[in-house]
């Protein structure tokens, strides 16, 4: 059982206990610290409170998470594309259409299922369905992700993530022809009230979301660039493109009705950074583009 201790600064007093909580840990989601407030696991000055308290300055939270559950998801020997490998950590080139981890409804095909065959050994603090999984891509997007094979690193880097000191840049291809060279979106993210599955920019119960953009090569409908998260929020490529008015192609639920059949957006994670837990050695990796994101952009080629 792991027990956190937290002192809410003036800065976060008058904000509700559960937004407070989910924004301490980037792996929390507002769902997840709901229930452990609901369980009785969050303690504010000593008594359980309401998800919906107040928080004020100098309060005392105390979270107990439980020890996660013995793991129960079935390991299958599907294919796994290895960039890095050690005792701690693993980095993979996860392909488009995987789902990164097992869900209530979706237990198998996932990358989780995959790792448990590859490594008996993984990081138990995500629980019986995310073991050793650090962060997240979507199932349609493509590219490297980091996984721990134990605590001690699945902690370190995931201080990383939320020190905003890891290394993670995307490709994407958007509708339209973006004019200037580079940018900076810095806009909140939270759920779309009229669609709870979709996020969008958003000042109600939201987490501040940056990224920034280059452009590498103009089409004559299309833009090819890169971007660098500052912040890993839920679908945020996605969500700030088309807050600026150039959403990814392909993409069904950020897109335009009419956009490119690519079974989901054009959108690879093709670089990923980080300093070794262990060793402190900064680590750097690079996955070529998928041979269907290649293709497309040898037609715009053509087409321009």
């Amino acid at each position: 059982m792991d027990n956190q201790k937290i002192q809410i600064s003036e800065e976060q007093k008058g904000q509700r206990l559960d937004k407070i909580l989910s924004l301490i840990n980037e792996e929390w989601s507002r769902s997840q610290v709901q229930q452990w407030i609901k369980a009785g696991n969050v303690l504010v000055n000593g008594t359980a409170s309401k998800a919906n308290y107040k928080c004020q300055e100098g309060d005392s939270i105390e979270i107990t998470i439980e020890e996660p559950e013995e793991l129960d998801i079935t390991p299958e020997d599907i294919p796994l594309d290895i960039y890095y490998e050690d005792a701690d950590v693993i980095v993979v080139n996860k392909p488009k259409g995987m789902v990164v981890h097992p869900a209530p409804g979706h237990t198998s095909g996932t990358l989780v299922n995959a790792l448990m065959y590859h490594c008996k050994d993984l990081s138990g603090i995500n629980g019986v369905m995310r073991p050793g999984i650090v962060h997240r891509i979507d199932k349609d997007t493509s590219g490297l992700l980091m996984v721990a094979k134990n605590d001690m690193a699945h902690e370190k880097l995931v201080k990383q993530l939320q020190e905003k000191t890891v290394t993670r840049k995307y490709n994407a291809l958007v509708h339209g022809v973006i004019p200037h060279d580079a940018g900076t979106i810095d806009a909140p993210i939270g759920r779309d009230k009229r669609d709870r599955q979709s996020m969008t920019v958003t000042d109600d119960n939201s987490r501040h979301a940056v990224t920034h953009f280059h452009v590498l090569e103009r089409f004559r409908d299309f833009t090819f660039i890169e971007c660098q998260l500052e912040t890993g929020r839920t679908h945020q490529i996605r969500v700030h493109m088309k807050y600026i008015g150039y959403p990814l192609a392909g993409d069904p639920k950020y897109g335009p009705r009419k956009t490119v059949d690519l079974n989901g957006q054009a959108l690879h994670a093709a670089v990923l950074g980080f300093v070794h837990p262990r060793t402190e050695e900064y680590l750097e990796f690079e996955a070529p583009l998928p041979a269907y994101f290649i293709e497309f952009l040898e037609t715009l080629r053509i087409d321009r």
